[in-house]
């Protein structure tokens, strides 16, 4: 028995319920939360917006400490501080070649089906399932059932210092990603970023600290995000992407098709765009295909296309370093709290609410 946010229906607020916990299977672990990030997918869920089975449990930025391990898990041991993020099959082509985050079976195993692979729910409220399995781990909750290849171990982190690297499970590696696994910004370029939420935030990051890139440009309408970009690393900001042109990399974290298609026709020659943020399913963006043939490309993002073990120590690292300064806009809520926590993340009050256990 457990505590858990439980959604009931689409766009009711989350309620604090009793719940029980399945066993961990050989290739599962059980895990005390310490903190959880709160991220924009969570809330589309919640509001209907991204399909997931209802009534159920959501969160997908979880760190905390393992209390109980699988027959067959190898990643972690009783009492490692880990950090919890996507999952994957381990299996198939992209996972093999090193791109868990394009596994085949990405959708399925993380957002849309809300059991396990078997079908077989992990979590129940009075004996009745409940959409559990978000990304692996459901993390709303005070204790988890977690895949392990959702885990990676934070040997060196003390448990108290565990929730300001909640985000990294999912939004901060996703910005980072793009940057540094997918752009890969070279000396001289400039590097345009639209939407200076938690995402955009750490790309900008990534590309001021840890790339090689000279020229960041943010887009944002909300002037306090704006100033806060600018000292993360921004050295020009804009409330339109409407004026810019001339991008070698460009970066879309807001979703909105409009911004999109300015940021494309935005291009230098040879120029990319990144496409992060996700639309209402069915959107549909247009673009000159005899300008883009100069070498103009586009790419979408999925979770930074990172190998989870290796890069969030390295993004952890560069926190430690005073390299990744993700602290700056965080804010932090008890546990039970959580709707506070939702409604500031919604109106854009707070970039990144942590929820606390």
């Amino acid at each position: 028995m457990t505590t858990a946010a439980v959604i009931w229906q689409e766009g009711r607020e989350f309620a604090l319920e009793d719940v029980e916990l399945d066993e961990p299977r050989p290739d599962e672990v059980r895990v005390r939360l310490v903190a959880a990030g709160m991220c924009h997918t969570d809330l589309s869920v919640a509001k209907g917006v991204t399909p997931f089975p209802l009534p159920g449990v959501l969160g997908h930025e979880g760190v905390g400490v393992v209390e109980e391990v699988g027959s067959r898990v190898v990643r972690a041991k009783p009492g490692d501080r880990v950090l919890m993020t996507f999952t994957s099959c381990g299996r198939c082509r992209n996972c093999r070649g090193g791109h868990p985050a394009l596994c085949e079976f990405h959708l399925p195993l993380n957002l849309f089906g809300g059991r396990r692979a078997d079908g077989s729910a992990t979590i129940r409220h009075k004996g009745e399932d409940l959409g559990g399995h978000f990304f692996g781990q459901s993390s709303f909750a005070q204790h988890a059932i977690v895949d392990e290849r959702s885990l990676v171990v934070l040997d060196h982190v003390a448990e108290a210092d565990l929730p300001v690297l909640a985000p990294l499970g999912c939004g901060l590696q996703t910005g980072a990603g793009a940057i540094l696994n997918v752009l890969r910004p070279t000396p001289g370029s400039t590097v345009v970023v639209a939407g200076a939420g938690a995402v955009g935030l750490a790309a900008v990051m990534a590309a001021a600290r840890m790339s090689p890139a000279p020229e960041i440009v943010v887009v944002d309408r909300v002037e306090s995000r704006l100033e806060l970009a600018r000292e993360l690393g921004a050295t020009t900001v804009a409330t339109s992407a409407d004026a810019l042109d001339g991008a070698d990399f460009a970066v879309d974290t807001t979703g909105n098709v409009g911004v999109i298609e300015q940021l494309v026709a935005g291009l230098a020659v040879g120029g990319t765009c990144a496409l992060i943020g996700a639309p209402r399913a069915g959107s549909r963006a247009s673009f000159d295909v005899n300008r883009m043939l100069p070498g103009r490309s586009i790419v979408g993002v999925t979770l930074g296309d990172g190998e989870p073990e290796t890069f969030v120590p390295l993004l952890a690292a560069a926190h430690t370093r005073g390299e990744f300064p993700m602290e700056r806009f965080q804010k932090t809520y008890a546990f039970e709290d959580i709707n506070a926590a939702a409604a500031d993340a919604e109106s854009g009050a707070v970039v990144k609410p942590i929820l606390l256990f």
